[in-house]
């Protein structure tokens, strides 16, 4: 493994390790955060063992987070599905295996009232990803990728959690199975996945924007994760930060200026 990406995740887990041992977090200590993660989060659209997150600090990290500029809840109400966050309340919860019908219907979460029609339909055409150099499959091959998908996500169980959720996410992306939402639905599924294991989800901040493209469309080409896994894992880490500071908890690993 990279040697940057390595001191990453093992400062990312010495945070983890000082959060596990005040979880569940107390009301003030959620108050606390989510006014923090309120102030950090809601100017940016792009936005998520003691395996997951207990759900009172599930609900505060969804409650903030941002889609299309938009609350997650207000995105939610928006789309006249009062249980969407339920459901992704209940994927993390639940940590239920990764498959088909839960990405779907993590598109659904996406896309139900814009394009009510596309809304957890596979797409039925080609498609090239706008300033991309990876070709998507052909849509006659899109259930088949994501039945490999799912199989090589069963498989990773030792991968460390955050580079398991980069790769997802660059794979769900290289595949992009539907016509529309693929963008925000892997996003949602790499914050999904990273909140099952107990991590704060990765902020995709408007600054990081470029460099989370140029990562990604490296990794789609050349099925090398490492640049993608170590940008998501310092915005992890970022959040890490912002929950440490909120409680209290901040140390410092020596990787900061």
């Amino acid at each position: 493994m990279d040697s940057s990406l390595q001191r990453m995740l093992e400062a990312m887990d010495a945070d983890k390790a000082k959060l596990d041992a005040v979880r569940p977090l107390s009301p003030p200590a959620l108050a606390s955060l989510q006014n923090r993660l309120r102030r950090e989060w809601m100017p940016n659209a792009n936005a998520v063992e003691r395996h997951t997150l207990p759900l009172r600090e599930t609900q505060v990290v969804l409650d903030e987070m941002t889609m299309g500029g938009k609350s997650l809840p207000q995105h939610c109400a928006s789309l006249g599905r009062r249980d969407a966050m339920a459901y992704l309340e209940e994927t993390v919860a639940k940590n239920e295996p990764l498959s088909a019908w839960q990405i779907r219907n993590i598109h659904n979460v996406v896309l139900k009232g814009g394009v009510g029609e596309e809304a957890c339909r596979y797409r039925h055409v080609n498609v090239a990803i706008a300033g991309a150099h990876t070709t998507p499959p052909d849509f006659l091959n899109v259930p088949a990728e994501l039945a490999a998908l799912v199989e090589w996500h069963a498989s990773a169980g030792n991968t460390h959690p955050v580079v398991r959720a980069a790769e997802l996410h660059t794979r769900f992306v290289r595949i992009h199975p539907f016509v529309d939402g693929n963008g925000r639905t892997g996003r949602l599924l790499l914050n999904v996945e990273l909140m099952r294991s107990g991590y704060p989800p990765a902020l995709i901040r408007n600054e990081n924007r470029a460099a989370y493209c140029d990562s990604l469309d490296d990794a789609c080409v050349s099925s090398d994760y490492t640049g993608v896994a170590l940008l998501i894992a310092e915005l992890v880490k970022r959040s890490f930060d912002i929950y440490l500071d909120a409680l209290g908890l901040r140390v410092d690993h020596g990787l900061r200026d």
